[in-house]
This record gives structure tokens, C-alpha cells and sequence, in this order.
């Protein structure tokens, strides 16, 4: 043994939460850090979660912004706390209470996106009846689906069709907020911040996503360098899905900015502006906010001091 350095478990460890119940059991060995957390790098990375999305949904209650940016943050702040229970437990119940809110949270902005695009139809726009008509109808129809999606994978288990039904949902939100950009956003500046934003949350994504796929593909090989060569504590930065949690979750906050821009944009607002925290992270800011930090107005742009207009 090596100072702060320890090799793993030998023999598997009787955890704090008995027998694994859930449908899936990840790469990552089982208590070996603790007998009280089954997955540990797995469950610890859901911090990010947490922290992107009670930030996001601070920003919307800060800058005034609809209730549905405000439920759209909690929903995935929501999805956070599920997945810390389920990787500590492996128990089927928590593993529940990870997936489900996956589907409900990407569910409020794609309601949300489906309203938009309907709503800036030249015969829909300033009759409000009309817009409240759409909103009612969209959201009964989601309604439904989420439901019927929820039924069936109690009853079918199947993680393949948790993955669809969230593709699926995730997939609405994107093509239509990539539409709506191309269609509605004038401004230019405008256009790259949210261009720049939406790709930026895409590939956190992507690679979130190829971290989850290498993590079940080559488990064996990422146990063996652990064990072997890395040993704890160095072993937990190698497991793969704990990093797509960490992607994921700053995904989550560059598509939470990027919804919540567009709808700025498109609903008119002149009172938020768009920035850039130290140049790479986004976020709204009134303009009648101190902003306290160095910021620029366009990705990796030159440092800029505070103005009027978005």
C-alpha cells in the first residue's frame, strides 16, 4: 500500500442497502469506497446536477422569467436527487425515481417548444385565446404520452425504451429550438450566442453520452486498469458514467440558457441581456443587475463592461 494510495476490495462487500434490486447494474464495482454508497464516483457526480440546475432556475426567478423556466430547472434538479438515491442504492424503486423525472423534466420544455412554434404561426399570434387553446391542447396530448410512457415501462422494464421515449423528447426540444432560431432571431449577435450555446450543450451531450457507451462496452478493461495500475483513489476518475453525469449536467445548463434566450428573443423582452461568465459560461442577466465577475458578450469574446440593450 502506497501513501494515500490502497488497492481495491478483493471479495465483494456487503453494503449498507442489501441486494441489488434494480434493473441495471453499472461498471462501477459495488461499495468499494463505501459500505454505505453501492456506486460512489457514480452517485457523487450528480452534484453537478444539482448545482447547474438550482442555478438555472435561480437565474429564471431572478430575471422574472415564466414559470415553466422555473419548473424546467427544478425538473432536472429533480432528475439529480433521483440519480444520487438510485447509484447509491441500486435499488429498483430509486432506479424509478432517476428515470421517470428524465421523462417528465425533458417533457416541460418540449411542451414548451411545441407551444412556441405553433405560437409564432401568422395566425396565431396576439389571439391570445387561440394561444391558450394551443397551450391547453399540447400539454393534454404530452399528458397522455408521458403517462402511457410510464405505464408501459413499469410493466415492460426495458432501459431500451426509457432511452427512446428520452431521445425522442430530447430530440422535439432541439429541432424545434434549432428551427426557431433560424427562423425567428434577427438579431446576429443573438443568433451566434444561441448557435454557440445550443452546440456547446449538444456536445457535452455527445460525449457524456460516449463516456455512458465505452463505460458498458469495455467494462473489463476499465476494471482491470483500475485494479491494476490506478487502485483508489485515483480508480474513481475512471468511471465512465459518473462522467456522463458530469457532462450531462453541464449539458442540461447550456440547453436550460439557450430555451430560456430564445424565448427572450422571440417574445421580445429588451429588459435581459446575454453573457458570458468568464467568457464560456452563459448566462441572462437583467440589465439593471450588477454583474460582478469578468464577462464577455460573445463566446471566448474580448472581456466587455455592462450595457443597455440585449
Amino acid at each position: 500500500m502506497g501513501f494515500l494510495r490502497w488497492p481495491y476490495p478483493e471479495t465483494p462487500i456487503d453494503g449498507h442497502w442489501g441486494n441489488v434490486t434494480a434493473t441495471i447494474d453499472w461498471c462501477e464495482e459495488n461499495y468499494v469506497v463505501s459500505s454505505y454508497i453501492a456506486e460512489w464516483s457514480n452517485t457523487i457526480s450528480n452534484i453537478t446536477y444539482l448545482i447547474t440546475a438550482s442555478y438555472a432556475t435561480y437565474c429564471a426567478y431572478r430575471n422574472q422569467m415564466e414559470l415553466r423556466f422555473i419548473l424546467i430547472g427544478a425538473g432536472f434538479a429533480v432528475v439529480g436527487v433521483g440519480s444520487w438515491l438510485f447509484h447509491m442504492t441500486l435499488l429498483y424503486r430509486y432506479q424509478l425515481l432517476d428515470e421517470l423525472p428524465m421523462i417528465y423534466a425533458t417533457t416541460i420544455p418540449a411542451w414548451s417548444m411545441i407551444c412556441e412554434y405553433l405560437e409564432n404561426k401568422p395566425n396565431n399570434k396576439g389571439n391570445k385565446r387561440q394561444l391558450d387553446r394551443i397551450e391547453w391542447a399540447v400539454g393534454f396530448i404530452l399528458s397522455v404520452l408521458v403517462i402511457g410512457i410510464t405505464v408501459f415501462y413499469i410493466i415492460n422494464r426495458n432501459p431500451l425504451f426509457h432511452e427512446f421515449a428520452y431521445a425522442f423528447l430530447t430530440g422535439i426540444v432541439v429541432i424545434i429550438a434549432g428551427w426557431l432560431n433560424y427562423k425567428h432571431v434577427r438579431n446576429p449577435r443573438a443568433k451566434k450566442n444561441l448557435t454557440h450555446c445550443m452546440a456547446i450543450g449538444i456536445m457535452l451531450f455527445g460525449a457524456g453520452f460516449l463516456s455512458w457507451q465505452l463505460d458498458i462496452r469495455l467494462c473489463s478493461h476499465w476494471i482491470n486498469i483500475r485494479r491494476s495500475y490506478l487502485k483508489l483513489p485515483l480508480g474513481i476518475f475512471l468511471e465512465l458514467h459518473g462522467w456522463w453525469h458530469v457532462l450531462t449536467g453541464l449539458g442540461v445548463y447550456y440547453y436550460i440558457v439557450f430555451l430560456q434566450y430564445l424565448r427572450v428573443l422571440t417574445q421580445g423582452m429588451k429588459d435581459v441581456n446575454f453573457i458570458w461568465r468568464w467568457r464560456v459560461l452563459p448566462e441572462l442577466v437583467r440589465n439593471d443587475h450588477a454583474i460582478n465577475t469578468n464577462f464577455s458578450y460573445e463566446f471566448l469574446g474580448n472581456y466587455a463592461t455592462p450595457e443597455v440593450s440585449v
